[in-house]
């Protein structure tokens, strides 16, 4: 059995990086290795941070150990960090890299863990080449990725991005597992209810951070469509803004579609995040361009059928006609699979997403980080 350490977010920092983390190491612990996190204590500047804010008022995992110790915007952190890992002598050292910006500060770590001569490094990344692109953003992505042994992605899109610069280590292309940790799936009825939604509208859900590349805009120009208007279809937004939100608030004027939106836009936490699903008919992902998402296992763990735009890793994730359906990142065609999903009903996705979520373990995730850390030449 292995000792093995995440570095990446982890609570009290809030997100999909720290769930993922916290449900992968228990997946390690619960297979008898045994794993810890080394998290941040300064992830963000609050100047560049987005949100409203990084951390969560959730209780934290239990029978999870977290070292709070990264900040990520001083190297002298760096060195005492590294230093510190390197003498903890894991096993295995699995980083999660998402952002050029981290780059330094993980790159640096790592380093300095690498003068052991003994713990293997594993990269998840989850992008390589960033959404939003800035200065620095090919250097810091360089420093960081020599120092790591091998890579797991969870797209065909990363892994090519993750070629441009390193052709020769090891890469494997893993599914996202499932996040099952959010609760059981609940009646439809019992969620709205709790969210104060009426029980027998048509109601679709697009959850998550809003960012430029998610499309939320083009979801609204889709809402004023005539044929949409005419269904009865409203559309709940779930998810904290990540930009400005007065182009969407005046689009939505602008539009005349207000009475057809349900708008919940603060952070949703982890324990009401069953709601939204569970409320929903569907998920509605309309990126203008993609890796992966991690709303797609939410959506495939609480069976709810997705309507995806045909952009970086979502097509291979959602079958066409199986467990959604796959349309251009249009307003009118966006619109024509939201009907076209009313059209076949919500039953007739359900027995394809219970048979394709069989893919998507978190058992499936730690065999394959095993399986490329033995196969790492120290």
């Amino acid at each position: 059995m292995a000792r093995v350490v995440i570095i990446g977010p982890a609570h009290p920092l809030r997100g999909g990086l720290a769930t993922f983390n916290q449900r992968l190491a228990k997946e390690f612990n619960d297979q008898g290795h045994t794993c810890s996190l080394c998290s941040f204590s300064l992830q963000y500047p609050d100047f560049i941070f987005p949100g409203t804010t990084q951390y969560s008022n959730e209780p934290a995992p239990e029978n999870l150990l977290i070292h709070t110790r990264i900040n990520s915007i001083n190297p002298f952190n760096w060195i005492r960090t590294g230093n510190w890992l390197r003498k903890q002598h894991p096993d295995l050292v699995i980083v999660r890299f998402w952002l050029p910006l981290m780059g330094p500060a993980l790159g640096t770590i790592l380093r300095r863990v690498r003068k052991n001569k003994h713990t293997k490094i594993i990269c998840i990344a989850d992008n390589v080449i960033p959404h939003e692109k800035r200065p620095g953003d090919k250097p810091f992505t360089k420093y960081f990725l020599k120092s790591c042994d091998a890579f797991i992605t969870m797209s065909e899109k990363v892994m090519s991005d993750l070629r441009l610069f390193e052709k020769n280590k090891p890469a494997q292309l893993v599914s996202h597992p499932l996040y099952d940790n959010f609760g059981a799936i609940l009646p439809k009825q019992e969620a709205r209810k709790q969210l104060g939604l009426p029980e027998n509208e048509k109601i679709i859900l697009f959850f998550g951070f809003i960012r430029k590349y998610k499309g939320l805009d083009l979801l609204l120009e889709a809402m004023a469509d005539p044929r949409i208007k005419a269904s009865g279809i409203k559309l709940l937004v779930a998810g904290e803004f990540y930009e400005d939100e007065k182009p969407y608030r005046e689009l939505i004027e602008k539009l005349g579609i207000s009475g057809q939106l349900y708008l919940r836009t603060d952070f949703i936490p982890d324990s009401e995040v069953k709601y939204y699903l569970c409320a929903a008919d569907a998920v509605i992902q309309p990126y203008r361009n993609a890796t992966q998402s991690g709303v797609t296992p939410l959506a495939y763990h609480f069976e709810k059928p997705m309507v995806v735009t045909n952009v970086g890793g979502l097509p291979s994730l959602v079958p066409d006609h199986k467990v959604g359906l796959v349309t251009e990142p249009e307003p009118a065609l966006i619109a024509d699979g939201i009907l076209r999903f009313y059209q076949l009903g919500e039953d007739y996705f359900i027995p394809h997403l219970r048979e394709e979520k069989k893919k998507y373990s978190w058992a499936r995730m730690v065999s394959s980080l095993s399986q490329l850390a033995h196969d790492i030449q120290k």
